[in-house]
């Protein structure tokens, strides 16, 4: 369990300096994308790791699947 968390952590913290370098390195289009691609999948990580949705019913795991989905679409449509 322990490893669990602190392998997600860390992933957390490599989309975020990912998603800064990028930020800086690249055009305002794919920079978007990109940024709003590694914030989804972050709420994924935080959602299933931290808040252990992973072990409650499948009605909240396609609830919090679809919502970051449904948010991520329409961030990229707006941005």
């Amino acid at each position: 369990m322990r490893d669990t968390i602190s392998s997600t952590f860390i992933l957390l913290l490599a989309l975020t300096i990912i998603a800064a370098f990028l930020a800086l390195n690249v055009s305002a289009e794919i920079m978007a994308t990109t940024v709003v691609t590694l914030a989804l999948i972050k709420f994924w990580l935080v959602a299933f790791q931290f808040m252990e949705i992973k072990k409650a019913h499948p009605f909240w795991k396609y609830l919090i699947l679809g919502f970051g989905g449904l948010m991520g679409i329409i961030l990229v449509i707006l941005l």
